[in-house]
Parts: structure tokens; C-alpha cells; sequence
């Protein structure tokens, strides 16, 4: 399947504003039939991470597309720093949308019964890895060891929980077993890391490349090497399923702008690192080292497609590692409005794998 972004053209775009057209956000036609009806939404409030695996949403933001395709919808946006977070703002409908982890998009689906959201857009993938200490050079050398991941429950945490138990370690969600995990905010690993508190991480870009640069790790585990073709899942767009529902237009042009950041990302590598950092830095109020956001943007890829044949295992790994209630993720996926803007592109729909709608068929 080809996984480029769709081509948002920006003459065309240029064209719409020239002519006066209406944005998405306010015309039905963008609509496929089935999620026709609804209003514009007045107001976006959309939640993303100041991390490399969330520059569909940095560039997004920082070169104005999300706003262009919006028109007339307000966005706000809220910074997370792990999913978990992020779903909670999203379930006490603080937020409407957001770029967020596979493994806690699960979670919300499986514990509202389906009733809670829909993803509707892959972002990113690749870009996580269990980095560690000088010593520790194979998984045997990991008993006794502390390791941090940024949240329990992330999809990096459960990631981490899910490797160790296929190489023979008991873990638990309290604390304790053969290695302890110790769920840690990002930039506080860092600082442990640097002080000899913990042994290593299993983190998302560009923590992996901060601890590798700025503090001598290594890396033991690249997660991408656990994946069949070594495509996994890191970041997808995750939507409110009753704003979905409601203002479907304004989702719709959500979608168009997050596909013309891929787009952009995908078409301007000499400028990705440089209008990363800027966001970066404006969200965080420092820069990243050259060294680091370069090797991070080594390490992902930027698509639409969700790869929804990956999330069985997912729910597979969250149900191992304890972090996951079980449940049906039958319906997770609704990528009608995003096949909709691919097909009108000439580009690949993508699929959801059985797990929803996805229009294809």
C-alpha cells in the first residue's frame, strides 16, 4: 500500500480563498453520505504532545494549515504530555480531538463500550525504543533494573510491559517484579537517567535521541524490529464520537489540514527539523539539539494510515501487560471522511482492518 500523505494541493487551496469558497468546515460536499448532516463546529479544541512523533500536529499548527482548512472554526489547542492525560481531557469533554498514542485510544473504546471515540487518521509511525544504561547490553542484563516509560498505561508503557513478559520478566502496575517500571514525565527521565536513578526508558522520539545525545544511552530494543516490516503505529487522530457525529464537516477539514502537515513534512525534509524545533521550543521554551531532532526524524515515518492491522496485537499486549480491560475494539476505526480526501487526491484509501468503517467496501 502506498503510505505518502495525500497531496493537498496549494493552488488548489490558494484557489478557494481567491474565489471566495467556503472552507470544509462549512460545506456538506466534502462529506461522504454516510456522515452527512451536522454543523460546522463554532470551536476545535484539539490536544496534541510536544513530541517529534506528533509533528503532523507541530506543523499543522505552526504553518497555519489546521487554521486555512478550518476557515471559520475556532482552534484552541492543550498540550499533554502522555495519553492517559489526554483521554481524560477528552472524555470529560474538555477537548474535542487529539493526536495521541494507539494503546489509550484502546482504552477509551474498550471501557465506554465503543461509546466514546473514533480514530479517524493515522499521524506517525515508528520512533520509540527501550534505550539504557552503559552495562546493560542484552535483556539478561535487565533483572534488578528500574526503567521509566512516560505514562501508565501509554502506549510505550505497555509496549515495555509487553516485551518483558515475552522475555521471561515479571512486572507489576504497582511497582516491584524482576524489573521495576516507573511511569515518569518525560523531561524528569531525562534528569533520572543523568543521575544514575534509573537504568533506562522506553520512550517516543525525541526522547529516545535526547537520552542517546545529551546522555550517553544506548539503545537495546527499537521497537520497530518487534513489527512485521517494521511499521507500528505511534501516533494516531483520535475524535470525540459524539463530535464526530455532530460536525462531521469540521472534522473533515481537521483532516485536510493534518494531511497537508504530512504532505509538507513528506515534501520538505531540508525544513521539517528547523519548523519542528520552532514549535518545539515555542511548547516547551527550549530547543532541541541539532543532533537529536536529526536523529529522531531518522527514526519515523509520516502517514495517514493508522495501520489498524497492528491493533489486535495492541489490545493483545495491553491485556498482558495489565493495563488494558478486555473488550471489543469492533468499531474503533472510522475512516470514511479520510478515505473520502484520499480518493478525491487519486491517492491509496486505507483500511480498518474490520475494526469499522472505513468505506472501501
Amino acid at each position: 500500500m502506498n503510505t505518502r500523505s495525500l497531496t493537498i494541493s496549494a493552488l488548489a487551496v490558494a484557489a478557494m480563498m481567491l474565489t471566495g469558497c467556503a472552507s470544509a468546515a462549512a460545506s456538506d460536499e466534502a462529506t461522504p453520505a454516510a456522515l452527512d448532516g451536522g454543523s460546522p463546529a463554532e470551536e476545535l479544541r484539539l490536544g496534541y504532545f510536544a513530541n517529534v512523533t506528533h509533528a503532523p500536529a507541530l506543523v499543522g499548527l505552526s504553518e497555519g494549515l489546521f487554521a486555512d482548512a478550518l476557515g471559520e472554526t475556532e482552534l484552541t489547542t492543550q498540550i499533554f504530555n502522555a495519553g492517559p492525560a489526554a483521554i481524560e481531557a477528552l472524555s470529560a469533554g474538555a477537548i474535542d480531538a487529539t493526536f495521541i498514542g494507539p494503546n489509550p485510544s484502546i482504552n477509551t473504546f474498550i471501557q465506554s463500550g465503543g461509546e466514546s471515540a473514533r480514530i479517524v487518521a493515522g499521524a506517525t509511525t515508528g520512533g520509540a525504543a527501550l534505550v539504557v544504561r552503559d552495562g546493560i547490553d542484552s535483556p539478561d542484563d535487565l533483572k534488578g533494573t528500574t526503567l521509566a516509560t512516560p505514562q501508565l498505561g501509554n502506549t510505550q508503557d505497555v509496549a515495555l510491559r509487553s516485551w518483558l513478559g515475552d522475555e521471561g520478566f515479571q512486572t507489576s502496575t504497582t511497582g516491584g517484579g524482576d524489573v521495576t517500571i516507573t511511569p515518569t514525565e518525560n523531561a524528569q527521565t531525562l534528569t533520572l537517567f543523568q543521575s544514575g536513578d534509573i537504568d533506562g526508558a522506553w520512550l517516543p522520539e525525541p526522547w529516545v535521541s535526547r537520552l542517546v545525545v545529551d546522555a550517553g544511552a544506548h539503545v537495546l530494543v527499537d521497537e520497530a524490529d518487534l513489527w512485521d516490516g517494521g511499521a507500528f503505529p505511534t501516533t494516531v487522530l483520535l475524535v470525540r464520537a459524539d463530535f464526530l457525529e455532530e460536525h462531521p464537516q469540521t472534522v473533515d477539514a481537521l483532516l485536510q489540514g493534518e494531511l497537508a502537515a504530512i504532505d509538507w513534512l513528506n515534501g520538505n525534509a531540508d525544513q521539517a527539523a528547523d519548523v519542528i524545533n520552532a514549535k518545539l521550543t515555542e511548547d516547551t521554551g527550549k530547543p532541541l539539539d541539532d543532533a537529536v531532532i536529526d536523529r529522531a526524524l531518522e527514526n519515523v515515518t509520516f502517514s495517514a494510515d493508522p495501520h489498524a492491522e497492528t491493533f489486535t496485537t495492541l489490545v493483545e499486549n495491553g491485556l498482558a501487560a495489565g493495563t488494558q480491560k478486555k473488550g471489543s475494539i469492533e468499531g474503533l476505526f472510522d475512516l470514511r471522511l479520510l478515505n473520502g480526501l484520499l480518493s478525491d487526491a487519486g491517492d491509496d484509501t486505507v483500511s480498518a482492518g474490520d475494526l469499522g468503517e472505513d468505506g472501501t467496501s
